[in-house]
């Protein structure tokens, strides 16, 4: 059995001062968005939804709630 994967996109903002790259795509019927802290690209979030704003939406939510708890340090 093979997954097609489609309209993939990518883009990059900031959260809470974290840069993020929310990469969407979609497999099958389902949206697909993952949000990871750009450097080193360690996964914050992954959700799947119906719509690609949909799973967009719900991974940049989680990204600030857990971004918002991240304590920066001063060098």
């Amino acid at each position: 059995m093979t997954t097609n994967v489609s309209s993939f996109r990518e883009q990059q903002t900031e959260v809470n001062g974290w840069p993020v790259r929310l990469t969407t795509y979609r497999v099958g019927e389902k949206y697909v968005c993952q949000a990871d802290n750009v450097f080193p690209g360690a996964c914050i979030a992954r959700f799947c939804a119906a719509s690609a704003e949909e799973a967009e939406s719900q991974a940049l939510s989680k990204a600030t709630h857990l971004l918002g708890k991240t304590k920066r340090h001063e060098i």
